[in-house]
């Protein structure tokens, strides 16, 4: 697969075109690893632990020859293995991530925000790494735990599927019961809109980081949300509160467009108060943007001593 093939299969526009989220999800991350030139099929990792010197019978392509040459004496490589990441994702599935959804050859927030963790998914279990999924709103809907196991991406594949995102998002009653239930330490990825009061989600995130979870905030908004496109007179309806308004949005553009600017930069520094990676994602950007935030987090974790 060329790098301009792989760039076209992640636009959001063309893997619409495309049903099953199995085929969406290895399109994106075979596309996003050409376009790299990089792969993550290293099975267990292993790193560097320690020399102990050469015995007969030691298998000799793991003698370390730097050493010989300076010391005339063979050592040989210890490795330690990794251990595996357990990862759960917890996404949004509240009634405004429907927002988007009968737009013409375009995502709606859901679509994205599933099409996200299914891309994840199946590049995590490719690295035989666990994962488990959770999807809430006002509570917990579903809760699979953290598996490497292959039949395991099925399930979550067909639950994604299924899912109808319904409902209001609370992160303050949902937070403390997701932290509960995750017991061992690993990386929390959240999908979400964020539609939430900042402190409320400063205190949910504390409620991981407090137990030494790694987190990992996508933060996934529609184009429409991000750029207000809007033109001739407009109807705009709430989707989780009881709410309309109709205006003219042209002269609102301003006014909005500066309190989103407030609201996202006040989002950013609560997930890095809170210790969490934050990425802040448009549904119509390609969703490479997610597994390079992800990989670049791992990566600097790793470098500052975080086993997986």
């Amino acid at each position: 697969m060329s790098t301009v093939t792989a760039q076209r299969y992640l636009d959001p526009k063309t893997l619409e075109k495309i049903k099953r989220l199995d085929v969406r999800a290895r399109l994106v991350v075979e596309g996003f690893i050409t376009g790299e030139h990089r792969s993550p099929y290293n099975g267990y990792a292993v790193e560097f632990a320690t020399h102990r010197e050469y015995t007969p019978g030691d298998d000799t392509k793991h003698i370390d020859w730097k050493v010989w040459s300076r010391t005339d004496r063979l050592y040989i490589k210890e490795y330690e293995e990794e251990t595996n990441l357990q990862c759960t994702i917890l996404l949004d599935a509240s009634k405004s991530m429907r927002y988007g959804e009968h737009s013409d050859g375009r995502w709606s927030k859901f679509d994205y925000a599933a099409t996200c963790a299914a891309s994840l998914t199946w590049l995590l279990q490719h690295q035989q790494d666990a994962v488990g999924l959770l999807t809430f709103n006002t509570k917990v809907e579903r809760h699979f735990a953290p598996s490497s196991h292959p039949t395991h991406f099925k399930r979550l594949l067909h639950e994604l599927e299924q899912i109808k995102p319904d409902v209001q998002t609370d992160l303050a009653g949902v937070f403390p019961q997701l932290a509960e239930q995750i017991r061992r330490r690993g990386l929390i990825v959240l999908i979400s809109d964020l539609l939430v009061d900042p402190d409320v989600l400063a205190k949910s995130l504390l409620q991981f980081r407090l137990r030494k979870h790694e987190v990992v905030v996508f933060h996934v908004l529609h184009h429409d949300e991000l750029t207000f496109p809007f033109q001739d007179n407009t109807l705009f309806r709430g989707l989780e509160m009881e709410a309309q308004l109709y205006t003219e949005p042209r002269a609102l553009r301003r006014s909005y467009l500066e309190a989103l600017d407030r609201y996202l930069a006040r989002v950013r520094t609560t997930c890095s108060a809170a210790g969490a990676d934050y990425v802040l994602m448009s549904t119509h950007d390609p969703l490479s943007a997610a597994l390079a935030s992800y990989l670049t987090f791992r990566q600097r974790t790793r470098r500052k001593g975080t086993r997986r």
